[in-house]
């Protein structure tokens, strides 16, 4: 039972007890104090800040949204835009965190940080891709609070987002300065000096890209598992014979893309190791075995780490390597190969579809779900893509694995289409079926890595201010000498980006097929 304790004690103790992180006494007394008083605001906007934790957002926003009806305050609705924001309600968020911050500078009695409330009203715009109103939120953040490292880091990002990669670098920079603690930060400085291309400058800093990252348990920023052996960072080795176990990270369009820098990791340890998925296992066999055994492919993490030396993330490699745009070209850039018989078997199926001298040309519009917001940003919806499936001088091949009905193609008959990837169950039968078409047109995705890999022909298209990778306002690559990029020119607008490409197709294809 609670102990006998009038209103104020009953609301103190509530108070006091969620500030410690006793959440269930937090609840029991808030609850008490509603009893007695079901409209006391401060109450009901604690029991929603209970409900927050407990991953309760419809219930939180229900109370605070209660406690507004009863007493419009700042704070409460401070704490509504992060309810709504943190359930997707981006719009909402943002009205909220705007009605908070009219209130308190109507009411200048009110005791609140009004950065708290724009920052907040920054991360809903942000979030909901309104990137110039973001960058003003963020801005009038700094005005006032001009040490505050989280609306510097988040204010990058914007900049980024709308093409200014020397802001955000700076920004970044501050926000670090500000706040040693701001690992995501010390990341970003590392992605955005990669896309200016200041390679040598970025490395360090790209070492805390797990800053920025969940992990497959949904924590932000959870820091890689320690392993019982040393990374190894470009210094001497410890001994002649050093093995070295490398780990795989991020995504498989990544693994596709750093596996190049194997052969070089081979010339200083007499072993290499690789954790590999189970979708590149047999391509990277197709690729490597023969040429390389001294490449170990495993099913997981060694059971047994007294045979390995040291270790490497993937993607530090190139750090590792002395690696900067100078010397990229001193790794493979056509190191993928698609089995010999496998590719035979796609070559018939291929020349089948249409007469010759008919270009056969791989199409990806979508990208996976590993980052919504970024799939988002990069994907093409099928409805756009139809401009290009229906220029007539092509026999369209879809490499496509759609992870949902949202980016299928819709069940129309188009005879100059074809989609065999029910077919495909790994990355070995992509590649043996791009072996013998004449082009892939690719969103950012792990089958442009594959295709341009293994030296064939890509074309990219790049979202506005796109990945690292890429740089900025390039049309080729300096991972891919294959590579053509076709970028976005205003965001989220891929109209002008389809129309090069459609143009670019009339100039290199330029005589009509008798079908």
């Amino acid at each position: 039972m609670t102990p006998h304790l009038d209103i104020g004690q009953l609301y103190a103790a509530a108070e006091q007890a969620f500030l410690c992180g006793q959440h269930d006494t937090a609840r029991v007394h808030a609850e008490s104090v509603l009893q007695t008083q079901p409209e006391h605001a401060a109450a009901l906007h604690l029991r929603g800040l209970i409900a927050l934790e407990a991953k309760e957002p419809g219930g939180a926003a229900h109370w605070i949204e209660h406690a507004l009806r009863v007493r419009p305050d700042p704070v409460f609705y401070n704490s509504l835009s992060v309810v709504q924001i943190r359930s997707g309600a981006l719009a909402e968020g943002a009205a909220s965190a705007q009605r908070g911050l009219d209130l308190a500078r109507s009411q200048p009695s009110v005791a609140i940080d009004t950065s708290i409330l724009a920052f907040n009203l920054g991360v809903a715009l942000q979030l909901n891709d309104d990137m110039e109103a973001a960058e003003h939120a963020y801005r009038s953040v700094i005005a006032t609070n001009p040490g505050h490292s989280g609306a510097h880091n988040n204010l990058g990002l914007v900049m980024n987002a709308l093409g200014d990669v020397e802001a955000a670098i700076e920004h970044h920079q501050r926000a670090y300065e500000l706040d040693p603690s701001n690992l995501e930060a010390r990341s970003n400085i590392g992605h955005m000096m990669l896309a200016a291309g200041r390679y040598e400058e970025a490395w360090p800093h790209f070492e805390y890209r797990w800053a920025a990252l969940g992990n497959n348990r949904g924590e932000r920023g959870a820091r890689p598992v320690g392993l019982p052996v040393p990374q190894w960072r470009g210094e001497p080795l410890p001994k002649d014979g050093a093995r070295l176990f490398i780990v795989y990270e991020q995504g498989l369009g990544d693994a596709l893309q750093f596996c190049r820098f194997f052969p070089l990791a081979l010339a200083r340890f007499t072993t290499i190791g690789l954790n590999c998925p189970k979708l590149l296992w047999r391509l990277f066999e197709d690729s490597f075995g023969a040429r390389y055994p001294q490449l170990k492919l495993l099913d997981d993490m060694p059971s047994d780490w007294s045979e390995w030396d040291c270790h490497s993330p993937m993607l530090s490699l190139p750090m590792s390597l002395g690696i900067d745009l100078q010397n990229l070209a001193s790794a493979p850039s056509r190191y993928l190969r698609a089995d010999v018989q496998r590719a035979q078997y796609w070559r018939g199926r291929l020349a089948a579809l249409a007469p010759q001298g008919v270009p056969r040309i791989g199409i990806v519009w979508a990208g996976g779900k590993s980052n919504a917001h970024m799939d988002q940003m990069r994907s093409i919806a099928p409805a756009q893509i139809e401009r290009l499936l229906a220029w007539p001088r092509a026999h369209w091949l879809s490499l496509q694995k759609a992870d949902d009905a949202s980016k299928e193609l819709t069940p129309t008959k188009r005879p100059n289409v074809t989609d065999w990837m029910s077919e495909i169950d790994d990355f070995a039968d992509t590649a043996a079926l791009v072996e013998h078409l004449d082009l892939v047109i690719a969103v950012d995705t792990s089958v442009a890595h594959l295709a341009a890999a293994m030296g064939k022909r890509v074309w990219l298209l790049n979202r506005y201010a796109g990945c690292w990778r890429w740089l900025r306002d390039r049309t080729d690559s300096a991972w891919y000498p294959g590579l053509r990029i076709f970028n976005q020119s205003e965001r989220g607008d891929w109209a002008d980006a389809l129309s090069k490409v459609i143009e670019a197709l009339e100039a290199e294809f330029p005589v009509r097929a008798t079908w």
